[in-house]
Parts: C-alpha cells; sequence; structure tokens
C-alpha cells in the first residue's frame, strides 16, 4: 500500500477532469470547440506568437510568469491550495506525461495540492505561471525509486526531457524544459557561494536566499554561441570524436566574461577551425536546459575556407553546398548526418541552405 494508496483512484480522477481552463481542451486541440477554439486563437496572438520568424524547441513557453506575485506569499498560496490549479512534475529531470485522447503524448497535469504534498515543502516547488487564470506549478522529486511506483501510479510515466522534444507539443516542451531548467539550477546552488551556508527557496522558486550572509542568488543562464561558417556559397560543420559516428554540426562555445556576442563567435571559429569571421548576423536563439544553457544562433562569413580543426575540441570538418546542406539534412548522404531538427543547429542549416 502507497502511502496515497486508499484515496489513488479518486486523485487520479481529479487529475483528469478538465478544469475550468483545460490546457490541452485549448491549446492542444483547439478544434474542441467553437469557443475553445476562439479562446485559443486569443490567447495565441497574445502569448504564443513568437517573436522571431524562427522559434526553436523549448522556446514559446505558454504560461504568463507573472512575476510581479513571486514575492506575494499569500497569493501563491492561495493559488497552490485552490481546486483550479495544477502542477506536473519532475523526477531526476524527467516529466511525468501520458497518452492523449488522439495517441500522442501531453504533460500528465496533476491538482496541485497532490504536487505539494509530493513537494514536502517549498523547497522543491516552482510556480511556473499563469495560464489565463490558472496556476501551474511543479515539483522536483529525486531519488532512485520511480514514483509511478509508488504515490503516483496510474497517473503516467516519466520520459527524458530531451527524447520529449519530439512528441510533445511546442508549448509543453518549452513547459517542462524551463521547469527542467530551474530545478537543475536549483539541485546545484542548495550552498550560498558566497559563505557556503545552506541557502533556502523564495520567490515561488525563482531566487534562493542566505540567511547566513543576506545573499540572494538567482537561477543562472549561461549564453552559448553557436554559428554556422559561411565561405562564399559553401558553409562549413564540424564534429567531435566523442559525437555519435558520422554527425556533423555547427561550432559552438561559452560566451566568456568582457566578450561581445560577436567577439565570442569570432574567437570560436578561430580558436577551433582556425578561420577568421569577417561578419557576424543574427539567427535565433533557444533555451537549452541541458543543463542551463542559452543557444545564440549566428551565421557567420570567414575569409577562407582552409580550415584546420583544432583536434580538441573538432576533430574533422567538411564543406558543404547548399543543395549538399539540403542533402544531409533529408539523410541522403550516406555516413553522414545533421543534428536532429530539435537542435538549433539543424535550424541554422535549414534557414542558410533554403536560402536563394
Amino acid at each position: 500500500m502507497t502511502r496515497y494508496g486508499c484515496f489513488l483512484p479518486d486523485l487520479t480522477e481529479l487529475a483528469r477532469r478538465p478544469p475550468v481552463a483545460d490546457l490541452h481542451l485549448l491549446y492542444r486541440d483547439p478544434g474542441a470547440s467553437t469557443q475553445a477554439c476562439a479562446e485559443f486563437r486569443l490567447w495565441a496572438n497574445i502569448r504564443l506568437m513568437s517573436l522571431n520568424a524562427f522559434q526553436n524547441t523549448f522556446a514559446g513557453n505558454p504560461l504568463d510568469r507573472v512575476s510581479e506575485y513571486r514575492k506575494d506569499a499569500a497569493w501563491l498560496a492561495e493559488r497552490l491550495a485552490s481546486d483550479q490549479s495544477l502542477g506536473l512534475v519532475l523526477w531526476n529531470g524527467k516529466a511525468l506525461v501520458e497518452r492523449s485522447s488522439s495517441g500522442g503524448t501531453q504533460i500528465a497535469y496533476l491538482p496541485s495540492r497532490l504536487v505539494e504534498d509530493l513537494s514536502g515543502g517549498s523547497e522543491r516547488l516552482l510556480f511556473m505561471g499563469l495560464w489565463q487564470e490558472t496556476a501551474v506549478f511543479a515539483v522536483d522529486l529525486e531519488g532512485p525509486a520511480d514514483p509511478t511506483d509508488g504515490p503516483l501510479q496510474g497517473m503516467g510515466r516519466f520520459e527524458d526531457a530531451r527524447a520529449l522534444a519530439s512528441s510533445l507539443a511546442p508549448g509543453e516542451t518549452a513547459i517542462v524544459g524551463t521547469a527542467k531548467g530551474v530545478f537543475e539550477w536549483r539541485r546545484k546552488h542548495r550552498a550560498c557561494s558566497a559563505c557556503g551556508e545552506p541557502t533556502r527557496a523564495a520567490e515561488g522558486g525563482w531566487k534562493r536566499e542566505c540567511p547566513a550572509c543576506s545573499a540572494d542568488h538567482f537561477p543562472r543562464t549561461d549564453p552559448v554561441v553557436i554559428m554556422l561558417a559561411v565561405h562564399g556559397d559553401r558553409c562549413m560543420l564540424g564534429r567531435q570524436a566523442a559525437w555519435p559516428a558520422g554527425m556533423f554540426s555547427a561550432l559552438a562555445g561559452f560566451l566568456e566574461p568582457g566578450e561581445s556576442i560577436e567577439e565570442a563567435c569570432a574567437r570560436e571559429l578561430f580558436e577551433e577551425a582556425g578561420l577568421r569571421a569577417t561578419a557576424v548576423r543574427y539567427h535565433s536563439s533557444q533555451p537549452w536546459p541541458f543543463p542551463n544553457s542559452l543557444m545564440i544562433g549566428l551565421i557567420a562569413e570567414v575569409d577562407s575556407d582552409e580550415a584546420q580543426p583544432d583536434q580538441t575540441e573538432l576533430s574533422e570538418v567538411r564543406w558543404y553546398t547548399r543543395q549538399e546542406a539540403r542533402a544531409l539534412l533529408a539523410g541522403e548522404i550516406r555516413g553522414s548526418f545533421a543534428p536532429p531538427a530539435m537542435a538549433i543547429a539543424h535550424q541554422l542549416l535549414r534557414a542558410w541552405a533554403a536560402a536563394d
């Protein structure tokens, strides 16, 4: 008998009962009803419209973060206790999902009071934001025992966030990515970086406070430049020896203190391939919760096609015409393949290959 075994069927029924604002109804299946469709279109125009022509995987979170409420402990407690609030569950970085009515995969939303009970307190809780008037929370579970063999039996299954990127709707992928990124940061900042004492969660999980020295800590995002090098009518891709055999991708590296994005791009190209950038233009960006990065996608013109892989970061480079790049993306070049569509490197290559 599990901790929740005595009333698990009732919780399962409640978790599956459509709330006033049904997330799956309104943004997963907008054709369910005329009213739902109208609300979905209004919401999409306000909240889901991309600010860039390219919206990468893990971007496009449809929730309103309402950060102004994070400091209101009473408001958060009221929303957490509400029958209309929902929660999602992560366990060791994996998200709880279920089969949708159409046979696909969707987040297995649970009543927020169950999520609160699972959390054991504020330390593992995160206020994700609002979907219209519905508050959404997340809980971070850890340990070797799969919760679906215990308190969450019959409520879904846990799947890796990276694998889910190809099966969840884009908005849900972004929601999972947001929760995973914050929880990864929480795990690594349990102690204060200023004095070493334990920190505690605050502001709905978006801040950590040190009671000993009063230092405040906020979620960390590490910026990474990722660039497609272009010379004339060809682009260059590289590979690392540790990658799957045959995979070629765009070059990338962390932005260092004191660097602009363009300077980091130029430095990485020269360090890894011996190429000098002459012009850099922005393409798009991608939140990447593995563990806490922001990928800044760039197209970089270089002054030569005489690349010299450094044999540390890069073991090999290859140049592709647009036709060859399209063939690589289509899987038509034997022995070579591009990164999957979920990766911004794939989108950089696709955008360049499709250009006139």
